[in-house]
């Protein structure tokens, strides 16, 4: 896991975390990152989450990662 910042107007940026490995391979099928497990629409609104929205989100991924794999895209 890995984080990016965000501007925070009353003080110093704060970091985000993010799942992002930087391997960007997006499955066709699944629209799902095979690298971070997000959707395309996740990915592009990460840092406008709200940090429960990205908490629910990066909870939701092993899950994802281990659907994909037993249905051998992953």
């Amino acid at each position: 896991m890995s984080s990016t910042v965000a501007q925070n107007p009353q003080g110093p940026p704060r970091s985000i975390a993010t799942p992002c490995v930087k391997v960007c391979v997006v499955d066709g099928a699944t629209s799902l990152c095979l690298g971070c497990w997000r959707t395309l629409s996740e990915i592009g609104g990460w840092s406008g989450f709200t940090d429960a929205e990205r908490a629910r989100i990066m909870a939701e991924l092993p899950g994802r990662e281990e659907g994909s794999r037993v249905e051998g895209r992953g």
